[in-house]
């Protein structure tokens, strides 16, 4: 089989385009010159637009990340995009998931890709799918789900590490906020990123301030405080804009507080900090993606499919909530994992 062009479909949220960037590679080193293009969603493109691996990136939008835009204009804008991907006439399209989905199958078949690969149903099969790839038989981490799926086009072994790259204006800009902030040139940051969409997977402000203050009295080192901005409140999308101000004033050593607007800006943050705690989520598969060391208070989300990928990492998870989880405890195992990472 010669493969020339491919294109990954991705629709999911962070993490889970995060954990693809492996199966690309592994593509990539398979098929050097083949011409690898990606489509995903508004709210996660940043992790992809700076790949090396990938060519070109097409871009939806969900109508709930459209900021009030019309659900018409919405659905005129993807159809658009849809077409230039047909007009690109790909070998192959990879509807990335790790289990059915109709609707993913849906735009896979769209693309017009003479090779249609994805999860296929449990019962039955379906028509958008002509390499169909059987559901995991037992559980797996989302990286090697992924890589099952490149295997249909004989990408074989290991799976790569992650790849993630922040872009080099936001890069740049992150080096001088920082700056701006008072970070001293050398100063070890160890990044907190306090949020979490569930609340079980939440760990209280309260739990992170006392890990704060523990870590910042014991060691020649800043907090780097991380959060989805926007108000606590917000429907669509809520946001620790409080939990942050209410953390950046009662830590005894003021951390330095870093609002990002974009996904962009958080991938740069987080690229500079030396070590990251946080709660289950993307900003997790991010750090990873990044090749930070991760103390992850853990909440409900499925260990085996979602632990960091390829990093020194520690996992703290007490019964069903993250907020079972106390700050002696974290603390302990932050020295634990400085060891694991020579710090």
């Amino acid at each position: 089989m010669d493969i020339k062009s491919v294109i990954f479909i991705r629709r999911d949220n962070i993490g889970d385009l995060v954990c693809t960037t492996p199966a690309i590679r592994a593509l990539r080193l398979r098929w050097p010159r083949a011409r690898i293009a990606a489509l995903v969603n508004s709210y996660n493109a940043d992790v992809i637009l700076n790949n090396p691996d990938v060519d070109e990136v097409y871009v939806y939008e969900k109508w709930k990340h459209s900021g009030g835009k019309g659900r018409t204009g919405v659905w005129f804008n993807n159809l658009k995009e849809i077409r230039r991907i047909r007009a690109a006439s790909f070998d192959a399209a990879i509807g990335c998931s790790y289990a059915w989905s109709a609707r993913l199958a849906r735009y896979t078949f769209a693309t017009g890709a003479k090779e249609r690969i994805g999860i296929s149903p449990e019962r039955g099969s379906s028509i958008c799918y002509n390499r169909p790839v059987a559901p995991p038989a037992s559980p797996m981490h989302e990286v090697e789900a992924m890589m099952r799926l490149v295997s249909a086009l004989g990408v074989t072994g290991a799976a790569p590490s992650l790849v993630l790259r922040p872009g080099a204006t936001d890069a740049d800009e992150a080096s001088g906020r920082l700056r701006d902030a008072g970070a001293r040139e050398g100063e070890r940051l160890i990044a907190f990123h306090i949020s979490s969409r569930r609340s079980q997977n939440k760990w209280p402000r309260e739990r992170f301030r006392e890990l704060g203050d523990m870590i910042q009295s014991a060691f020649d080192c800043r907090i780097l405080l991380l959060w989805s901005p926007g108000a606590g409140n917000n429907p669509l999308h809520p946001g620790d804009d409080q939990d942050a101000e209410w953390l950046a004033s009662s830590m005894k050593k003021k951390p330095v507080s870093y609002r990002t607007e974009r996904l962009g800006e958080l991938i740069a943050a987080l690229s500079l900090a030396d070590c990251v705690v946080c709660c289950d989520g993307g900003a997790m598969h991010i750090a990873a993606g990044l090749g930070k060391p991760i103390l992850t208070i853990w909440g409900t989300t499925g260990v085996r499919r979602w632990s960091p990928w390829g990093v020194p990492h520690i996992i703290l998870k007490k019964g069903g909530s993250a907020a079972e989880v106390n700050a002696a405890e974290a603390f302990e195992a932050f020295n634990k994992l400085r060891e694991a990472w020579g710090a």
